[in-house]
């Protein structure tokens, strides 16, 4: 509802102050062309993440996802101890995790949906636990091998090289990573400290 009222004023204040300056003929003008801007941009993307999608569901049905997931299996089964007990939720993580670090943020959404809800269940709480904030944290903060979203991007607005961000996105997304993780961990502590003391 606030978020309707924010854009209702930024256009009335947008008209008002065309119509007082005389420039009522380029803010329409600049309202087509970011209309036309926006729809071929929804285009692309919608583009690029069927094509990411479909390579995802390849991986499934190929083995690789299920090969990445045993991969990934030790590492998130350390850090999720009580999510690793539940094989649904353990193999809907590993999902989730595959797809964000290969880029495929949109594709990796229903798997981190299905881990967010077994976590849930798993917790028997009525609000976020522990493990799920730090899910939350980590899927956010993604760490990405191949940057395909922004790569994309980059491509549609005429980027020659969409993938030469790889080395700053590797060091910015390991770094988020790393600074939500402890961040996680630091509120963990609290939590448990605050329920004894």
């Amino acid at each position: 509802m606030q978020f309707n009222i924010i854009i209702a004023a930024i256009y009335a204040i947008s008209f008002i102050y065309a119509l007082f300056s005389g420039r009522v003929s380029e803010l329409t003008t600049a309202a087509f062309e970011g209309a036309s801007g926006a729809v071929t941009l929804c285009f692309n993307m919608c583009g690029m993440i069927c094509l990411w999608s479909a390579c995802l569901e390849l991986m499934s049905r190929s083995g690789l996802s299920a090969k990445l997931s045993r991969l990934l299996r030790p590492l998130l089964g350390r850090l999720y101890p009580r999510a690793s007990r539940d094989p649904e939720t353990m193999e809907a993580l590993c999902a989730n995790v595959s797809a964000n670090f290969l880029g495929l943020g949109n594709a990796a959404t229903p798997a981190g949906i299905k881990a967010a809800q077994g976590m849930q269940r798993i917790s028997g709480k009525s609000s976020a636990g522990n493990e799920l904030c730090m899910f939350v944290v980590m899927n956010t903060a993604s760490i990405q091998l191949l940057p395909t979203t922004a790569a994309a991007l980059r491509a549609s607005y005429g980027s020659q090289t969409p993938f030469d961000i790889l080395p700053a996105v590797w060091l910015s997304s390991l770094l988020s990573v790393s600074a939500g993780l402890i961040a996680a961990k630091i509120f963990e502590r609290f939590s448990r400290r605050g329920r004894l003391g």
